[in-house]
């Protein structure tokens, strides 16, 4: 699959060019993947349409002065028919405070897209350390779910319909269609999928409890993929977008991995289950997250990929990875476009990076 030429598009132009593209969602555009099943009908399916992608935001006290200017932003591109984060509202060093948490929630709130949130490893995961408040994750964890996925199947800000697997205690896991392109939104997360240690705790191993979480997540994540490939193939969409925090192919951790490959051990059985699904899958797919905050578009499971040897297995020559800017280079969402029905292949999903104002 070609990678496709990134552009930029000034805040300054958003509203406009939202005006122009902008379509009103129906209950036809969505498929939440329930019961009933089905695909996007009627004129309103056929016509292309976007969404915007944002992770590892706000970081530190200056970006949290300027969130609420970057959701405006947001807000002012009315193009957009719906916004995901993809984890890390916080830095790794700050407290993991309930009223960090609420503050947070409440600048969702303002949101005029719908919000499809999937936690990060900094808000829960290494909430451990001593700068985070040596918090126990998983009780983080629970927090972060109380806070944000108190409805769950709905979205955050304005509301759209979602599956999601509350009833395995993982509301934050959510999928839709739109369009004949399906989503699937995972909880994976850096930190080995987290599998570190909480040092910040004393621990030097994984803890029974701790082992016992991740174990019951990657089923429910792989469960999902499974379904979420099914359903697209039952239905004959277009292409598969999945969206997570951890960026199971960081170039930072590259040569670590390569020569110890027990340190993504968290990812493996994931990358695999995508490998699988991808290959049996006779369309794109599309992996967008965050986690290394420099902006990426590649196909990290290619042939002659040096990731095939660290995770075993073969090659998915139709996986496209796109990372989203985050941390300091955070200054941008990037706003990806589904063409209309007409469009399969790679002409499917094109994407730019889209600057705030400020």
């Amino acid at each position: 699959m070609p990678s496709k030429t990134i552009k930029t598009t000034t805040a300054a132009a958003v509203l406009a060019l939202g005006l122009l593209a902008a379509q009103p969602a129906t209950a036809a555009d969505n498929t939440t993947g329930g019961t009933t099943g089905g695909t996007a009908g009627g004129a309103a399916g056929n016509k292309a349409f976007t969404f915007g992608v944002i992770g590892d935001i706000p970081y530190g006290e200056a970006e949290i002065a300027k969130f609420p200017a970057r959701v405006q932003d947001i807000n002012a591109d009315s193009s957009l028919k719906f916004v995901t984060h993809v984890g890390d509202i916080k830095n790794g060093s700050t407290v993991c405070s309930d009223e960090y948490f609420e503050n947070i929630r409440a600048q969702f709130d303002t949101l005029e897209h719908p919000l499809v949130y999937t936690p990060g490893d900094n808000e829960w995961v290494d909430c451990h350390r001593a700068n985070n408040g040596a918090y126990n994750p998983l009780e983080r964890l629970a927090k972060l779910r109380e806070v944000f996925f108190d409805d769950p199947g709905k979205t955050l800000g304005a509301t759209m319909p979602v599956k999601t697997q509350a009833d395995l205690g993982l509301p934050e896991n959510a999928r839709f269609t739109q369009s004949r392109v399906a989503f699937s939104v995972l909880n994976i997360q850096g930190s080995n999928n987290s599998l570190q240690p909480w040092a910040g705790l004393g621990e030097t191993s994984a803890t029974p409890e701790q082992a016992a979480e991740v174990e019951h997540r990657t089923d429910a994540v792989l469960a999902q993929i499974r379904d979420t490939f099914a359903d697209a193939k039952r239905r004959n969409n277009r292409a598969v977008v999945l969206m997570t925090q951890a960026d199971m192919f960081d170039p930072s951790l590259l040569a670590a991995a390569a020569a110890n490959p027990g340190t993504v051990s968290g990812f493996r059985d994931i990358v695999q289950a995508i490998v699988e699904e991808t290959n049996s899958f006779d369309a794109p797919v599309y992996l967008i997250n965050g986690d290394s905050h420099v902006f990426a578009e590649n196909q990290p499971l290619a042939e002659g990929s040096p990731w095939l040897d660290i995770y075993g297995g073969g090659a998915a020559d139709d996986l496209q990875r796109i990372t989203v800017d985050g941390s300091a280079n955070a200054t941008n969402y990037v706003r990806f476009t589904v063409a209309g029905n007409s469009a399969d292949g790679a002409d499917v999903l094109s994407w730019e990076k889209v600057p705030f104002s400020q």
